[in-house]
């Protein structure tokens, strides 16, 4: 059965639900979601090691993140 996949879940901590896909398919048996899909491509315990990557980068690069947005901040 071909599967789809979503790489991240909008709705954590809850079980990902989005509407648009409601109906369309089978939501348990046919759509793999944030871990369950980024262990599948990498193996276990692939997502935790990818979201501890965009923490310590969202670390380092705080400074830079906040300087950047600040730019919008009064437009």
């Amino acid at each position: 059965m071909i599967k789809t996949a979503i790489p991240y879940n909008p709705y954590e901590p809850e079980k990902c639900n989005r509407w648009t896909m409601r109906g369309m398919l089978n939501l348990d048996k046919e759509l793999v979601v944030a871990a369950e899909f980024w262990d599948f491509l990498g193996g276990k315990n692939t997502y935790q090691d990818l979201l501890g990557c965009f923490e310590r980068m969202e670390i380092e690069l705080r400074d830079e993140i906040d300087a950047y947005f600040r730019q919008f901040k009064n437009n």
